[in-house]
């Protein structure tokens, strides 16, 4: 009868530490989380075979009824009260194989009135399957995500923030340039301590403030630019804010209401390079208003030399 090895399932040694089989099952259990490989079937039992065995191998006691007794370890008992047997029911080979003591029907014998006496619990199909969620659930829970707001301006330059990690504690984290509405900034190792002892990620949830100048699309900035009616009809020179100060922006000669021109390079940061967006500054063109005779008497010809 063949056994689980657990030490393979996890890639150690049988002689490894307690911190080597932490850090084996970690970068295992990530490897193979169903979050990491959705609809991967194969990831997913093999992620259940990872909890499996690092919740054996990480407890001092389950260990050692392990090394004794293979994946049967959890009728340790049971065995040495049913046959006063204290031979191990498995010896692992140095090549990780296992050898039985007994023979096939002994333990099938064995195995039977233990089972009965027992309620079969660890066979139970419902029990493993139950467990199996549980575990799943207690892993998924590790990662923490906490909602943080920023201003469209911390946004453009990064900013930080100190939140509390609750029991007193609190922590500062920096929240990088460029992030949008639903950015999610990972801290690593700083969230929730679960199954076996393992802590999660603080995942930083982004929500970007309303400005009251400029509308977000991607990375380019909108916004609108006051242009007086002469400025447009003959060219001149305009101030367009920026998130870093103000621009002079050129008009040229018949400029149109509506009309976008194009800042490269003005808009936000790309998340994680130095590169940036465009800011589009849409032309306002603003009639005047509280007109002199003279002025009024000056649109009078023009509209005679452009009638209609």
């Amino acid at each position: 009868m063949a056994g689980k090895d657990y030490y393979s399932i996890l890639g150690v040694s049988r002689g490894a530490s307690e911190q080597e089989i932490k850090q084996a099952y970690r970068r295992l259990a990530r490897k193979h989380h169903p979050d990491v490989n959705p609809g991967d079937k194969s990831a997913e039992a093999r992620f259940k075979q990872i909890n499996e065995a690092y919740e054996v191998l990480s407890d001092k006691g389950k260990r050692r009824k392990y090394d004794q007794f293979g994946d049967q370890w959890q009728y340790a008992d049971q065995f040495a009260r049913a046959g006063g047997q204290q031979t191990p029911l498995w010896n692992f080979s140095k090549g990780g194989g296992t050898k039985s003591h007994f023979g096939e029907g002994d333990l099938d014998s064995l195995f039977g009135d233990l089972l009965r006496g027992f309620g079969a619990g660890a066979t139970n199909p419902r029990a493993k399957r139950r467990y199996a969620e549980d575990v799943w659930a207690e892993d998924k829970a590790l990662d923490v995500d906490f909602s943080v707001e920023v201003t469209l301006e911390e946004a453009f330059l990064g900013t930080s923030r100190l939140i509390s990690l609750g029991a007193g504690k609190r922590l500062e984290v920096k929240i990088p340039p460029g992030v949008r509405n639903g950015s999610r900034v990972r801290i690593a190792g700083k969230g929730k301590q679960g199954y076996g002892g393992t802590r999660g990620d603080l995942y930083l949830v982004i929500s970007v403030k309303p400005h009251h100048l400029f509308e977000r699309r991607g990375d380019n900035l909108y916004v609108e630019v006051s242009v007086p009616l002469t400025v447009a009809v003959l060219g001149g020179e305009v101030q367009v804010p920026t998130l870093k100060g103000k621009l002079a922006l050129k008009i040229l000669p018949e400029t149109q209401n509506g009309r976008a021109f194009r800042l490269a390079g003005q808009g936000m940061p790309h998340l994680g390079n130095s590169s940036r967006g465009d800011l589009l500054a849409k032309v306002n063109v603003v009639l005047p208003t509280n007109l002199s005779p003279q002025e009024k008497e000056l649109f009078k010809q023009l509209s005679q030399l452009r009638p209609g």
